[in-house]
């Protein structure tokens, strides 16, 4: 089963970042370019690429989303040389958010916005961790905070509930809660937890302190499913802004964003320019997706 994927939203450099970032880590690559055209922002690169074994997808769709660090991804280091060298390369033109150096949590951490506003947190973990290399991180802020662990559990009855699916691998942790004294974030919230769905690693954090910036379209989270079914599931139980409900794209409760998507959309996209417009075009009349719908489009068969 494909696993659920970070979807990241650019301007114009999909394709230049997708490369930068696959050049920072071993076993990275970019695996298939999709130009799309007819779009409301023009023609589009959208842009599929691992990084450490974890799927990653980018599109160059203008500028209406902006990245910001409530959504930040967690990249885990075996040692304070690997994280140096990481920070080095993500640092030039970046906006440090907190300095490289020794912190209560790991012995070499920092976090900064690279030079595309993406935000990283580079740390050192004990070798005896498991996990994912690289982890997204949720930071639940201003009318959201000190909803994390609420988040957590919300998600993981949606995964529980999931038709055709196993729960083996979703799971959570709470790690570390704020004490009394630690204000503004109110004692009991969460300082940090992790928690798994269908196998995507991810953690979550509140923060009580003043932010300007919130979660945003900027970066989404791509459940694949398999059947008309699992999109139903997914669409009825995640969807709470009917203004946000667009090409497969929802937000829920919180405000994250997600894609509710058929699991062959890559393969629906492929082929001859005239087939992926025509898959485009279907797509783009939809808010949620419509797998039959999709598929006569793709073959050249009539959609209404």
């Amino acid at each position: 089963m494909q696993k659920i994927t970070p979807h990241l939203w650019f301007d114009r450099q999909a394709r230049e970042a997708a490369e930068f970032y696959v050049s920072l880590l071993p076993g990275s690559r970019v695996t298939k370019v999709t130009s799309l055209s007819g779009t409301p922002s023009g023609d589009c690169d959208l842009v599929s690429f691992e990084l450490a074994g974890t799927p990653f997808m980018a599109i160059s769709a203008g500028p209406l989303f902006k990245f910001n660090p409530s959504v930040s991804f967690q990249i885990k280091c075996s040692n304070p040389k690997e994280v140096d060298a990481i920070w080095e390369q993500l640092s030039a033109g970046a906006k440090v958010l907190l300095p490289i150096g020794s912190y209560p949590f790991s012995a070499r951490y920092g976090w900064l916005e690279d030079r595309y506003g993406l935000s990283w947190q580079v740390t050192h973990v004990d070798a005896s961790s498991s996990g994912q290399k690289i982890t997204p991180v949720l930071m639940f802020v201003g009318d959201v905070c000190g909803k994390a662990e609420e988040a957590v559990n919300f998600y993981l009855s949606v995964c529980a509930g999931a038709p055709d699916r196993t729960i083996a691998d979703t799971k959570a942790d709470v790690l570390a809660r704020y004490g009394r004294g630690e204000e503004p974030n109110q004692e009991g919230t969460v300082r940090y937890a992790q928690f798994s769905l269908f196998g995507q690693e991810f953690g979550t954090m509140d923060s009580a302190r003043e932010h300007k910036f919130r979660f945003s379209e900027a970066i989404s989270f791509i459940i694949p499913c398999d059947t008309q079914d699992e999109i139903d599931y997914f669409w009825d139980k995640l969807s709470a802004d009917p203004k946000a409900e667009q090409c497969g794209w929802l937000k829920d409760k919180y405000g994250l964003s997600w894609q509710i998507a058929p699991a062959i959309m890559r393969e629906l996209l492929s082929g001859n320019d005239k087939k992926r417009e025509r898959v485009t075009q279907a797509f783009l009349k939809m808010k949620k997706f419509d797998i039959a719908t999709l598929k006569r489009a793709a073959a050249g068969q009539a959609t209404v």
